[in-house]
């Protein structure tokens, strides 16, 4: 995998096919890798204390190095 942790990169296939961000994480065994702003999932988190109210939480998910650049 030659894409490492602070590289440039572009999207191109997929929903987000355009966009461009740095990477957050290389995950080398998965062939995946974390663009900041890129492949958005949101993540549904329980309420912790009493009376608290449960949060959707966007996060970044990984995607497979195939489908990303170097810009």
């Amino acid at each position: 995998m030659k894409i490492k942790k602070g590289d440039s990169v572009v999207v191109i296939t997929g929903k987000d096919k355009g966009k461009k961000g740095a990477v957050v994480k290389a995950l080398p065994q998965e062939d995946r890798v974390v663009v900041e702003g890129v492949n958005i999932k949101k993540i549904h988190e329980r309420a912790r204390k009493k009376g608290d109210k449960g949060k959707i939480v966007p996060q970044a998910a990984p995607m497979h190095v195939s489908n990303v650049r170097k810009v």
